[in-house]
């Protein structure tokens, strides 16, 4: 009897063990899921810090990069003091630009008057770039809207030297790099 005794508790505590193996067992592969599972949190947490800071830095290079575009059109469009000057502002920012020529023939004009004549050098007309601030608002994925507000300095013969104020509004397409549209307004 006491050996039945004996073996009934070595087999109660044998069935104890295997029921505490089974339940350490499975907590054991409850914590390595968990650990998968945080681990590829971790990850796809890396990965979108990484795809916001690409976006920013991306964005940021095409905010500045508008900017740039549009403070380099206004240099060379308000920089002129004889009309050679004038006639080469076009092929000083012809590259930075994507233009409809309606667009381009309102902003390029020719500088001659109705007899042929030069109403740059006849009048004495100039015009000095100063300086200007540019502003940018994101309208989707491919285009920004840029604005700028440019000071220069013009004068004509027996004329002292005014300083003028334009706002220039253009879109600028982030995959072409280029300006799309400008249009000037004189602000009084």
């Amino acid at each position: 009897m006491k050996d039945k005794v004996l073996l009934s508790m070595i087999c109660l505590l044998l069935v104890s063990l295997g029921i505490m193996m089974s339940i350490t067992n499975g907590k054991r592969a409850q914590i390595q899921q968990i650990r998968k599972e945080v681990s590829q949190v971790r990850k796809k947490q890396i990965h979108v810090t990484t795809q916001i800071d690409n976006l920013k830095t991306m964005y940021n290079a095409d905010d500045a990069m508008a900017k740039r575009k549009l403070l380099e059109f206004a240099k060379a469009y308000y920089t002129f003091s004889n009309q050679a000057d004038y006639n080469q502002r076009f092929s000083q920012v012809s590259g930075i630009l994507i233009l409809s020529n309606d667009q381009k023939n309102q902003l390029f004009d020719s500088g001659l008057d109705d007899t042929g004549g030069s109403r740059i050098d006849n009048l004495g007309l100039t015009s000095q770039y100063q300086t200007a601030t540019g502003y940018t608002s994101d309208l989707d994925n491919k285009t920004i809207e840029v604005l700028a507000t440019v000071i220069i300095q013009t004068s004509g013969t027996g004329q002292k030297a005014i300083n003028q104020t334009v706002l220039l509004h253009s879109w600028f397409d982030t995959k072409t790099q280029k300006l799309t549209s400008i249009k000037t307004n004189q602000i009084q």
